[in-house]
């Protein structure tokens, strides 16, 4: 058992210890010396170093768990697999998502870390009568979180590898095969809440989450209790029901999910969708967890308020290369330019703003995209007035596609 690891050999005699647990137990406090090139490393020592480490280049949380396969994860995400409760966005290989011995030859820890975002943005700006507002969610107000925990992770590989040079280590951030929360959950970071959102004491659910397997047996940290209780406040906010249980998601319901998608939304979301351009907070900011949680740790986290909050019409006429200028480096900009439009369709629908009907007309005429234009006729409809009727009637007559079509009909029919 752990013979080797690397170049390193480790003497351990199991005949002394018939039980698995004092094996892992013995070895950690007993053997924590590990040989390396012309050295020896003190694991524990070794630990101590990172989490210290880990605070100088800004990690808020630091956690480590075995290397084991997530068995329980395996059997919700089989279920979930079974109900189509998935969004599409995940690893479609359930073994990958839950071994982490298939992403890394010998695996022996996973290290879990956190960074604490804010909830409330420095300065505000408000929607008023014809400069009607969207909002991006909270993930999604600073830097790339994905730019943001690797630039971390990778400063944690360099310091390892400094010490261990011939040690193994695989990092990833949300688009990686393993679960994010998964891991925070075993490694001590939190508690999965009934949201489906990694909850930590300290900082709530307003966290970023990455990871690293390693090929070093750090003693792993002890899990955090679940402290929802009967609480069922998030179930209650979300708006579409997404929440089937706690615990249990149906991400074909749930507007964060929604809202990166490129086809038509559902007609029994859109209302429900209200000014969001990109994801949902429904559910973080009824938890009481989170209630007083605002922290402004991280300069390149801060939201900049005309991104972050975005003058709805505007984002009509952007070009593909003036939508990456403004939006390219925060997380809701991954799936490209529609998506953000057809929501801030649905967003002016919602606020019935009537100076936006020449921009929507626009769209329904002259835009390139059948979602696009079918979405701005529904809009056209849900505000009404003469102008947006007789545009709907123009479109009618000469639209070709079926779909489209079917939009303008929506539309017209809220004036009968």
């Amino acid at each position: 058992m752990y013979r080797y690891i690397g170049e390193r050999c480790i003497a351990f005699f199991p005949i002394l210890f018939s039980n698995k647990t004092c094996h892992f137990k013995i070895y950690i406090h007993l053997f924590i010396l590990v040989r390396g090139e012309g050295h020896s490393i003190n694991i524990n020592k070794l630990k101590e170093e990172l989490i210290k480490y880990s605070k100088e280049i800004g990690i808020d949380k630091i956690g480590f768990t075995t290397a084991d396969t997530f068995t329980e994860l395996k059997n919700r995400l089989v279920r979930q697999q079974e109900l189509n409760f998935q969004s599409g966005f995940e690893e479609p290989d359930i073994e990958k998502r839950v071994t982490p011995s298939l992403l890394l030859e010998e695996p022996r820890s996973i290290i879990a870390i956190a960074i604490a975002y804010p909830s409330k943005m420095n300065h505000r700006v408000e929607s008023k009568k014809g400069e009607r507002r969207g909002i991006f969610s909270r993930a999604s107000w600073g830097l790339d979180y994905h730019h943001a925990l690797k630039d971390r992770l990778n400063k944690l590989e360099e310091f390892i590898l400094a010490r261990m040079p011939e040690a193994r280590l695989k990092s990833m951030v949300d688009t990686g095969e393993l679960s994010d929360r998964a891991v925070a959950e075993r490694a001590g970071i939190g508690w999965s809440g009934k949201n489906c959102a990694i909850i930590t004491p300290e900082f709530g659910s307003y966290v970023y989450l990455g990871e690293m397997i390693t090929s070093i047996p750090f003693e792993p940290d002890t899990p955090i209790e679940d402290q929802c209780g009967s609480c069922t406040k998030c179930l209650d906010a979300c708006p579409t029901g997404a929440l089937v249980q706690g615990g249990q998601i149906n991400a074909q319901r749930c507007i964060s999910f929604l809202t990166q998608t490129k086809t038509f939304i559902p007609d029994e979301f859109r209302e429900k969708i209200g000014n969001r351009v990109y994801g949902c907070d429904s559910c973080q900011t009824a938890c009481p967890v989170n209630k007083g949680k605002n922290f402004h740790f991280h300069e390149e986290l801060e939201a900049d308020s005309d991104i972050a909050k975005p003058l709805l019409k505007p984002i009509l006429k952007l070009s593909n290369r003036e939508f990456k200028a403004k939006f390219g480096n925060v997380a809701g900009s991954w799936r490209g330019k529609k998506p953000i439009q057809r929501n801030a369709i649905i967003a002016l629908a919602h606020f019935k703003d009537e100076s936006a009907i020449p921009d929507l007309v626009e769209v329904l005429e002259n835009e390139g995209s059948p979602v696009s234009r079918g979405t701005a006729a529904w809009a056209l409809g849900k505000i009404g007035g003469e102008t947006a009727f007789s545009a709907l009637e123009r479109a009618q007559a000469h639209e070709k596609d079926p779909e489209v079509q079917s939009e303008i009909e929506k539309g017209l029919s809220f004036y009968r």
